[in-house]
């Protein structure tokens, strides 16, 4: 990290780039009585009609002190994905560079590789699902510009060793985003404490998790004040919705709510965890820091279709690496997985 220069991975393009300057960006309102005629609104209120904040000032100003950081180290996106997008476009030249992902992981991150055109180079996470450190910086060249850590891991689970990801955070030479989807349902501290020590580190969260705010769509990203202008250059201007900015603003200021949902379903999760460990086609239950179980089964294609046709619908993950015969159980409602564990002792 001693030679590590973040202008070197940005894309020439995105340096020169001036973004677009919306109604919005140029003037800000300091007034109810202001009559605004700038931005080619239907001057009818209805509680829509007006663009909404480009910015999203309020609900970032929220999430900081519930995270504890600082407001302009903040992206919203219309879901993780968008902000994923955002970093591919910011940083990877297309048919040039190359990204690096540790199977088995959220897929997301190939998909969006291949819509930019930025080749793909797997690298197996170990057995125990971890990073395997050696290998990944080895797969690396000058045209590896991101490395993707989901952690806690989608599907496995788990998270990563703290030691191996600051490892990679000082000896990889490009951006490292760590996708932290799942990280309010986990004792690990998340890596966002620590976030000025790394300028090559970018953070990713959602709303759709542990907040419960799937159908809304806001992905967060937390990082350094100039990837932060970087990736503000390249987003459209109003890429997160009044409605969604309502909602979220909402759900954040209701910390109770959602401790209380998380509590729940880590209750939930024990519970379910103990009812797997006596059904006699379960082999492995995998360590979990989510809001899912990770099970290896006898036989993953026959199981997943005796639950469909009980009315239960799981993730069958036996196609992904080293997830051979898995099962992936998102912890429901009490109700729901008494349901579930009905049906488990049902079917033989």
């Amino acid at each position: 990290m001693n030679t590590f220069n973040i202008n070197s991975l940005i894309r020439d393009n995105i340096k020169t780039l001036k973004p677009y300057s919306s109604a919005r960006d140029e003037y800000k309102a300091t007034g109810t009585d202001m009559v605004f005629l700038d931005a080619n609104e239907n001057p009818y209120e209805n509680g829509v009609n007006r663009y909404p904040d480009p910015k999203q000032s309020a609900v970032k100003v929220a999430l900081a002190k519930v995270k504890n950081c600082n407001p302009a180290n903040m992206v919203l996106g219309n879901g993780s994905d968008e902000i994923l997008d955002l970093i591919f476009r910011a940083f990877c030249e297309p048919k040039q560079d190359n990204i690096i992902t540790l199977p088995p992981t959220y897929g997301m991150y190939k998909v969006l590789a291949g819509v930019n055109d930025v080749k793909v180079r797997e690298v197996f996470l170990t057995a125990a699902f971890q990073p395997n450190v050696d290998n990944i910086l080895s797969a690396a060249d000058e045209n590896s510009k991101i490395l993707f850590l989901c952690s806690p891991n989608n599907p496995t689970g788990n998270s990563f060793s703290n030691e191996a990801v600051e490892k990679l955070l000082k000896e990889f030479n490009g951006i490292i985003v760590i996708d932290e989807a799942y990280t309010d349902f986990s004792s690990q501290e998340s890596w966002l404490n620590r976030l000025e020590e790394f300028p090559n580190l970018i953070i990713t969260q959602t709303l759709s998790k542990a907040y419960g705010m799937a159908g809304i769509r806001l992905g967060i990203c937390y990082a350094s004040l100039t990837i932060v202008d970087v990736l503000n250059r390249i987003k459209p201007p109003y890429n997160v919705n009044l409605l969604t900015q309502y909602k979220a603003l909402e759900r954040i200021q209701d910390q109770k709510s959602v401790a209380q949902e998380i509590a729940n379903i880590q209750k939930n999760k024990a519970q379910l965890i103990s009812a797997l460990e006596n059904v006699p086609f379960v082999k492995k239950i995998y360590p979990s820091d989510a809001n899912f179980i990770l099970v290896q089964v006898d036989n993953a294609d026959l199981r997943y279709q005796q639950l469909i046709t009980k009315g239960i619908v799981i993730r069958n993950r036996t196609t992904q690496p080293l997830c051979e015969n898995c099962l992936r159980f998102t912890v429901g409602t009490a109700v729901e997985n008494q349901r579930l564990i009905a049906v488990l002792k049902e079917i033989e």
